[in-house]
């Protein structure tokens, strides 16, 4: 059996057009002929009607960025079923691969490149994209690579109170942090301040004040939550003043005066104690509270003007203390007051630790000695009041006699 097929086909080019030819053969098929998908050479994009039958044909051009520098760009779907040889050349117009400050670049054909950030930085918005246009100008990426650093840095302590610490984050989203610290003393071993805060904010700098306990060392560590990230500083407070009780100031004219006092519990009550000292009125002009508290725990003896009649530890939140009764208290003497002597009491609120050492000072009273007069006065009242009751007692007796007999 005798077969004719025909194929008929146009052939174009840049510069012109092809006639058209027709070509016959005698020959049966017995099956439809496929080429298959046609080459597609680097850097070019195919131009075809997607057929793949004997006489298709496939149009190659230069991808953006490329321009054709030699070669066939025509192949054509034969009879055998085989696409004709391309050999098509596209050459870059853009030059060198664009460069990012600290990036490289992950990827790139010559006519697009990806960057990425270097080791150390993070990407900051902006495109990751180079991409090479048909002027043969490089659209750069913009990209910008940060330096990376930790979410929660700068990190700092300022007056013993607040905490500082500058945020870092690669959105300007809200970050939540967790604030969590733990204090310990050296003097007090079972001692332990344990508290944690959170804190939200979108800030770049950060201050948040925790109330931290006096002459106390802490551990303080901020969690930025989102980030998973815990930074940890350390600090030391120090010793500050004690505070004052609460006393009423009183003028006494008795040689045993007591005195009260209110307090409140204090952290530092284990280094603190209080002084009770006598001043004579006539003796002493000046009491300077900020020297050194004695620590001797020997008997003191009175000076003319100046002694310690007492050093007491702070217990309880009320305090009875009474001057001049001759007993010793922390190894001082509170001796009696003398008669016709004037007296400031002053109370001394101390806390010592090592070599630090604060305190705090109030005026608690005045007593004022009996006078001569005064005292004279008293004993002839007394003797009066004797010999009254002595008379009284003598008629009475003088007549219970008489009575009986």
């Amino acid at each position: 059996m005798k077969c004719r097929y025909c194929i008929h086909f146009v052939v174009t080019s840049f510069q012109r057009e092809f006639e058209c030819v027709i070509v016959c053969t005698n020959l049966c098929l017995y099956a439809e002929i496929s080429c298959g998908p046609p080459l597609s050479p680097p850097n070019t994009k195919l131009l075809w009607d997607h057929t793949s039958r004997p006489g298709s044909m496939v149009l190659y051009e230069c991808t953006d960025g490329f321009y054709l520098e030699s070669g066939n760009n025509i192949s054509i779907c034969s009879i055998s079923g085989v696409w004709g040889e391309v050999s098509v050349k596209c050459k870059a117009t853009c030059g060198p691969v664009p460069f990012l400050a600290n990036s490289e670049v992950v990827w790139h054909n010559r006519s697009i490149v990806i960057h990425r950030c270097v080791d150390g930085y993070h990407s900051w918005r902006g495109s990751n994209v180079s991409v090479c246009g048909s002027s043969g100008v490089w659209q750069i990426a913009t990209l910008r690579c940060i330096e990376r650093k930790p979410p929660v840095n700068h990190l700092f302590v300022l007056n013993e109170k607040c905490v500082h610490w500058k945020a870092e984050k690669y959105e300007e989203d809200t970050e939540v942090y967790k604030v969590t610290y733990t204090g310990s003393r050296d003097f007090q071993r079972s001692f332990r301040d344990k508290r944690k805060q959170f804190l939200r904010s979108k800030a770049e700098q950060l201050e948040l004040c925790l109330n931290l306990l006096p002459l106390t060392n802490y551990s303080i560590s901020i969690t930025a939550v989102s980030a998973r990230f815990t930074a940890t500083i350390t600090t030391n407070t120090s010793l500050p003043a004690p505070p004052a009780p609460v006393v009423h100031y009183r003028e006494f004219e008795t040689p045993v005066p007591t005195l009260m006092l209110r307090r409140s519990a204090y952290t530092l009550d284990p280094i603190s104690l209080y002084q009770v000292f006598v001043l004579s009125v006539e003796g002493i002009t000046v009491f300077d509270c900020s020297s050194p508290a004695s620590s001797d725990v020997s008997i003191k003896s009175k000076s003319s003007s100046e002694y310690t009649a007492a050093q007491i530890r702070p217990v309880g939140t009320q305090m009875n203390f009474t001057v001049g009764d001759g007993l010793h208290y922390g190894g001082f003497y509170n001796a009696p007051l003398e008669d016709g002597k004037n007296y400031y009491i002053i109370l001394r609120v101390v806390s010592q630790w090592k070599t630090a050492l604060k305190s705090t000072c109030v005026l608690w009273a005045k007593v004022k000695g009996t006078s001569y007069v005064l005292r004279v006065s008293s004993l002839s009242a007394a003797a009066s009041v004797c010999l009254v009751a002595m008379v009284i007692l003598g008629g009475y007796s003088f007549t219970w006699f008489f009575k009986k007999t």
